[in-house]
């Protein structure tokens, strides 16, 4: 089945430093509240709305939320929609005191510079942009003058896909406080007709029940939920609300034919899912990782996820299982029917798994493949039966051949293009981009399984969307004079409970029908279903509708067309990925969409400045995992300051904003050297780090990794001293000492030193009015024989450190220059040559990547830099060995 795609909406306001609770102005018995009852350090936010409407699943949806300054000076009012990777933000706006200041999308390296010219006008600018995430936040602040108003409207869209029969709308609600008008209203409309309608609030009382309200009839649906201020408390006497927790909306079409085409403005979309065939069996392999990092809970959601699939096998199909760790072990040696003895037996292996190892990810699929295609080739499947085989690790490639583009080569030559290849990562220490990519150039699809309480569930319900084909290589077929940019129109498989879409331009207009035909092999039979419409008579019952908005299905086949080549363009190499990028930019430019090619910028108005003017066409944002680059002082974001930090092995990574690039260096030192990080004589601020190497040393030379394992950080007009290992956090303040550990999820403020530990991720330290230092926390699997727990440090606000800041991180601080010319090709022909001038000296560099763990400690995002060899000589004052020093708590005295 096709996978559930959900619309998150979180409201967070913010005011200050803190959150702004939603305390707004309600009535009661008609007289107005008293100020302390609705404002919150000033600001009283008064309304939030959210509209969805539903047109043929494509969901428009609106969220508004209005506040009110009420103190007597300016303050900052931050608005936060969280929302799904695969939503489309199409506009956004901000009104104050009636004028509108609106977001723009931009080429992304256009938004950036002027992101970064904002920022270093001293404006707060806010940027939306892409990265890695599946539900990430959009946020935007704004300084609110007193007396004055501010509204915030934000419109998204999304396709909705069905799952296991149904259409969702998922809604987090999770306002933090009572609001005096606080709606959610949603309007569907379907040409196919609703079949059934349901909403379902997690946080539902007796009390709330009659302001929940839905209703459909024929092509129309309705579900509002408006509860009253006083409906919205936790208790009767209480100020804090009960809204918090999941609103989700679910419906169906009725489906008299398999397929439904619709056409508007020259656009068509075929939605087809047909009913009632039989299931086509399956021949499929489970490639389970059992290396050491499986043990404990990890194997035994598995053992129960798998024990509970071998319930739900049909008789007709065929399985077996390869299990990996250094070696690889299989059940039987062929494929074998799910027979009621041959299940009892898989029963028994599945429950006697055990493990141990490292991950052997190549050879465990080699396994699998060869399984599959040698059973097809010897007989033993039916001739109508589709093959799949579902691989599923919690680690990257570390024994066997462990380079991942030699994996997905070999793995791909094997398959063939024969049956596709379904991927699961369990966790996030899998390299998920690698995962994904060898799962999409086999027809497949890769799925994050969450190391939590339902990791089997998981796993299950990932199951049970491929459990039951219907149909095989199915091929959707139109007039080829009559339509032109037609979306994917071929799959492997279609699944019960799904449904295929595609959409495309409508050449031949003076045509009176549009026919469709789609071709696929049954479990019984080759079958084709044909669909002819009257187009004249199909744009004018649309147009009627009053549910209809602007030409959506315009805006679904441009979502589904950038989609698509955004997913080819993973696998594209040379000049097919450069032609795939350039359409998917064009389209997200055309259609405003922030994809990875583009970016949303919002410049917030200042004083006696003209503001940005609207774009023709509402600005639209394809929230494929956004991310919002903003800090509060209890939960760190990245910032849009120039980023300078040391992570991994240990890799310095320098953003240099003027070249709008970025340079790298490792420094090479024995465990037990503390090495001078930034060290500034006038504040007294000094990082000093600790270097640790793996359990195990290696034989081979240069093959032996070092890490920091220990941080220590001293800011000498405070009195301050504090010591971060993997293992504890350790202040000294004022005398007094404070310990914590990485289990702790804590902020502690003293004397103006402010530490927040987010629990086995990262800790924030802030120091004053001046630099913020933010401390990645990197976790190994307690028995990995030779990888041990190390550090990152990444610096916040490093302007603020003085113009004597030195260290080997500390000396990029301030500006410099440097020249790279003469690219030239490298030893690696993915990693080219180039001649760099730096600080007065002529270096060969090297064009390569680094790691940024500040969003995702587990997976990172790739930061492109040009590489200094031989430990930064040339790019670093001195040498490295110059910034060794006696102690973790060494420093120079502060200067008068």
């Amino acid at each position: 089945m096709a996978v559930t795609i959900r619309l998150y909406i979180s409201l967070v306001l913010l005011s200050g430093l803190g959150t702004s609770h939603f305390l707004i102005n309600p009535l009661r018995n008609n007289r107005k509240r008293s100020l302390p009852d609705t404002v919150v350090d000033g600001i009283e936010i008064y309304s939030t709305k959210i509209n969805c409407k539903v047109t043929s699943r494509f969901a428009h949806n609106v969220v508004t939320t209005r506040a009110v300054n009420r103190a007597d000076t300016a303050k900052e009012v931050s608005f936060d929609v969280e929302l799904p990777k695969t939503a489309f933000i199409t506009n956004f706006t901000m009104t104050i005191d009636g004028v509108t200041y609106p977001g723009n999308v931009k080429e992304k390296e256009v938004a950036k510079k002027q992101y970064e010219k904002a920022v270093s006008q001293g404006k707060t600018a806010g940027l939306v942009k892409a990265s890695g995430r599946k539900l990430e936040k959009f946020t935007v602040s704004v300084n609110v003058a007193a007396g004055s108003k501010v509204t915030f409207e934000l419109t998204y869209e999304e396709l909705l896909k069905r799952h296991k029969g149904k259409y969702e709308m998922y809604i987090k609600v999770q306002p933090k406080q009572l609001i005096n008008h606080f709606e959610i209203v949603a309007d569907i409309y379907e040409p196919q007709g609703i079949k059934e309608l349901n909403a379902d609030v997690s946080f539902i009382t007796n009390d709330l029940m009659n302001v929940l309200t839905k209703s459909f009839s024929g092509k129309k649906g309705h579900v509002s939920f408006k509860p009253s201020f006083d409906q919205q408390r936790s208790c009767p006497t209480c100020s804090t609300s009960l809204l918090n927790g999941d609103f989700i909306i679910t419906y169906d079409v009725n489906r008299e034919q398999p397929g439904n085409v619709q056409i508007v403005n020259g656009y068509f979309v075929h939605f087809f899912a047909p009913q009632n065939l039989p299931i086509v069996p399956k021949n499929v392999v489970f490639v389970i990782d059992i290396s050491g990092s499986m043990s404990g809970r990890k194997l035994a959601q598995t053992k129960d996820a798998l024990l509970h699939i071998l319930n739900d096998v049909k008789e007709d199909d065929f399985l077996n299982f390869i299990l990996f760790s250094s070696d690889v072990t299989v059940w039987k040696e062929n494929m074998v029917q799910a027979t009621p003895e041959n299940l009892k037996e898989a029963r028994n292996f599945v429950e006697n798994m055990q493990t141990a190892g490292l991950t052997n990810i190549n050879d465990g699929l080699l396994k699998g493949i060869e399984m599959v295609n040698r059973a097809r080739e010897m007989g033993i499947l039916l001739d109508r039966s589709t093959s799949i085989i579902i691989m599923l690790t919690d680690g990257e490639a570390n024994t066997g051949e462990s380079r991942v583009d030699k994996i997905q080569e070999n793995v791909k030559n094997a398959i063939g293009g024969k049956f596709p290849l379904y991927n699961l990562g369990f966790g996030h220490d899998v390299n998920y981009n690698f995962l994904e990519k060898m799962a999409l150039e086999n027809h497949g699809v890769a799925r994050r399984i969450y190391e939590d309480s339902d990791a089997n569930l998981q796993m299950q319900g990932f199951y049970d969307e491929v459990a039951n084909p219907l149909l095989i290589d199915v091929d959707l077929q139109y007039p080829q004079n009559a339509i032109s940019d037609v979306t994917q129109n071929n799959y492997q498989h279609f699944y019960d409970g799904s449904e295929i879409v595609v959409a495309g331009k409508v050449v031949d207009l003076e045509s009176n029908s549009f026919v469709a035909d789609v071709k696929g092999h049954g479990a019984l039979n080759d079958l084709t279903f044909t669909e002819e419409v009257d187009m004249k008579e199909m744009e004018e019952a649309l147009k009627e509708q009053e549910y209809i908005f602007g030409d959506y299905i315009e805006r679904l086949w441009a979502y589904l067309t950038i989609e698509q080549l955004l997913e080819k363009r993973k696998n594209a190499e040379g000049e097919e990925k450069e032609n795939l990028t350039a359409q998917a930019l064009d389209l997200s430019l055309k259609y405003h969409f922030v994809t990875p090619l583009t970016s949303m910028v919002v410049t917030k108005p200042e004083d006696n400045e003209e503001t940005q003017s609207i774009a023709d066409k509402p600005g639209e944002v394809k929230a494929d995992q956004i991310s919002h680059v903003y800090a509060t002082q209890l939960n760190y974001q990245p910032p849009s300051n120039p980023y300078y930090f040391v992570d991994g092995d240990p890799h310095f990574i320098i953003e240099v904003p003027e070249k709008d690039d970025a340079l790298c260096f490792n420094i090479d030192a024995q465990p037990g050297v503390v090495l001078n990080l930034i060290q500034d004589p006038d504040t007294g601020i000094t990082v000093n780090g600790e270097i640790i190497g793996e359990k195990k040393a290696s034989s081979e030379p240069n093959k032996n990794k070092s890490y920091f394992g220990k941080l220590g950080i001293v800011a000498l007009q405070m009195d301050l001293q504090v010591e971060v290992t993997p293992q504890r956090i350790t202040l000294w303040s004022g005398g007094r000492k404070s310990s914590f550990t990485w289990m702790d999820t804590v902020t502690i403020t003293q004397n103006g030193l402010s530490v927040t530990i987010n629990r086995k991720k990262n800790m924030v330290v802030s120091i004053g009015d001046g630099v913020t230092f933010v401390i990645v926390l990197h976790q190994v699997w307690k028995k990995h024989p030779i990888h041990q727990d190390f550090l990152g440090l990444y610096t916040v606000d490093s302007h603020r450190m003085s113009t004597k800041t030195h260290g080997l991180l500390g000396q990029f601080f301030h500006p410099f220059d440097f020249e790279v010319f003469d690219v030239r090709p490298g030893s690696d022909p993915k990693k080219p040559d180039a001649t760099m001038i730096v600080k007065n000296h002529k270096l060969t560099v090297t064009r390569g990547s680094q790691k940024d763990y500040r969003k995702d400690s587990g997976q990172g995002t790739k930061v492109f830099c040009w590489f200094v060899h031989d430990n930064g000589s040339g790019l670093i004052d001195g040498v490295h060995t110059d910034y060794i020093v006696p102690d973790l708590f060494y420093h120079s005295p502060i200067q008068s």
